[in-house]
């Protein structure tokens, strides 16, 4: 089954079996993934997490799927990256899907090619489980989710605002949805809001967004880093997002460098592959080994399950993806 990710967004509850998400959209992907965990959380649901850096990683997770600790009655796999199994793993997910309906395996993927989508491994989730494209590739699928974002802040925009927002980001989901609620909260008493309400709460908000830290962190420039990253701290976005941001520049370039040949296939757009071949050169391959800590550090920071700052750990990652060291580890 596919579904649009308003429809998986209304689905959260009944998630069972294998679900894949795929895109380049970080909204949508971290809104459902979001609605995910409230829902597991409400539902009692275990969730792990694992992180694919090879094929072989697939026997961890179907393992896993396989195990519950004693204090579980469902369990809910996140999976990271984007390594299909192979064909021994297809028949191991086989298995899953026939004889455990109550678990859900999430596999969360970049953006994929045609080709990869007709894959073995998308075809039997379609066909068993459900398939959900993170994209909004038109100005009405646009509309319709930053609508869906604009009722939940109370807010309503008329039709000249939606086509001003959309044309003052450049069709940028997040940096559209952090000036919804710029603007819900600069006119907490105005429902309707209008050309003049955006003009005049964000003229002079917008020049940073994540987009511009991945870029910066790319070409390796870390003066401009961490401006931007202060500039983004100081507007209120949230540290949950730049650390995605972060985490995924550096899952790309792990994975550039174990595969190569596969830039597009991994979800580098093509004018942009020479740069990240350019950031792989510049960096030594063993901080690479550092990484994925690194980033666990930094979501136990920003959820106050550690006493170590985020802003601190953060900039210590700008830095490592820009081939700089501030602390040791």
């Amino acid at each position: 089954m596919k579904l649009d990710y308003l429809q998986a967004l209304k689905r959260v509850d009944e998630a069972r079996g294998v679900w894949i998400l795929h895109g380049q959209e970080p909204l949508l992907e971290q809104n459902v993934l979001d609605a995910l965990r409230k829902s597991w959380t409400k539902h009692e649901v275990e969730r792990q997490r694992y992180d694919l850096n090879s094929v072989s990683d697939w026997k961890t997770v179907f393992n896993a799927l396989n195990s519950l600790s004693l204090f579980s009655q469902n369990l809910a796999i996140e999976v990271h990256g984007n390594i299909k199994p192979d064909a021994n793993g297809l028949k191991q997910l086989k298995h899953y899907i026939q004889h455990n309906e109550q678990n859900l395996l999430l596999v969360i993927m970049p953006k994929q090619d045609s080709n990869s989508l007709k894959s073995s491994f998308f075809q039997l989730v379609e066909a068993n489980g459900v398939v959900v494209p993170l994209t909004a590739n038109y100005p009405q699928d646009r509309q319709r989710i930053l609508s869906n974002e604009a009722d939940q802040l109370g807010i309503q925009l008329n039709q000249d605002a939606w086509v001003w927002l959309e044309q003052h980001h450049e069709h940028n989901l997040l940096a559209a949805k952090n000036s919804l609620m710029r603007v819900a909260d600069t006119f907490s008493d105005q429902k309707l809001i209008g050309i003049e309400h955006l003009q005049e709460c964000l003229q002079d908000q917008s020049r940073y967004s994540t987009f511009d830290l991945s870029d910066a962190l790319i070409s390796g420039n870390l003066a401009l880093s961490i401006k931007i990253f202060q500039y983004l701290e100081e507007s209120g976005e949230p540290n949950s997002l730049i650390l995605w941001t972060i985490s995924k520049e550096m899952r790309l370039l792990m994975q550039l460098y174990e595969q190569p040949q596969n830039a597009l296939q991994l979800g580098i757009w093509k004018n942009k592959i020479s740069i990240y071949q350019q950031s792989l050169r510049r960096l030594n391959p063993h901080a690479f080994l550092n990484w994925p800590e690194l980033l666990l550090r930094v979501d136990a920071a920003i959820k106050g399950l550690s006493k170590e700052k985020p802003e601190y750990l953060i900039q210590q990652c700008i830095a490592e993806l820009c081939g700089k060291r501030l602390f040791a580890f």
